[in-house]
């Protein structure tokens, strides 16, 4: 028997459960978390979270290995330019991940990044790990 009231509202008739953290909200915290990798080349995330950005940066990244006009419109849809500057070379993480990250693996087939595990976060007992560029 349905009850009456509105839906996805705690303490309201017919709600079970409310998803804390939709679809977009994780593209989106997924967008910071590849930009910020671009910029500073780690990022300590929560294991879950680093696996996801993962397959983003390698994608990213062969984008900027193809280097072509079409590629970088596609990396563009995906990676933040403002917020995220290089405090060293004044450059956005897009101009960076094409400049720096490109030529960089431009002979190197996949694996661009790794994870490292590190200690549980205070709190929620949360696996974290460094996701970072490889050398």
């Amino acid at each position: 028997m349905a009850t009456i009231g509105r839906k996805n509202v705690h303490g309201k008739g017919g709600v079970r459960f409310k998803a804390g953290y939709t679809s977009d909200k994780m593209k989106n915290m997924l967008r910071n978390v590849v930009s910020q990798l671009i910029i500073s080349g780690q990022v300590e995330v929560t294991l879950e979270v680093a696996k996801r950005a993962q397959q983003k940066a390698e994608r990213m990244v062969t984008f900027a290995k193809k280097g072509d006009l079409a590629s970088r419109r596609q990396a563009a849809r995906f990676v933040r330019e403002e917020g995220f500057v290089d405090p060293k070379t004044n450059k956005n993480a897009l101009q960076k991940l094409f400049e720096v990250y490109g030529p960089k693996y431009k002979d190197r087939n996949g694996g661009y990044t790794r994870i490292l595990k590190t200690t549980n976060r205070r709190g929620d007992n949360a696996q974290l790990a460094i996701l970072a560029f490889v050398d």
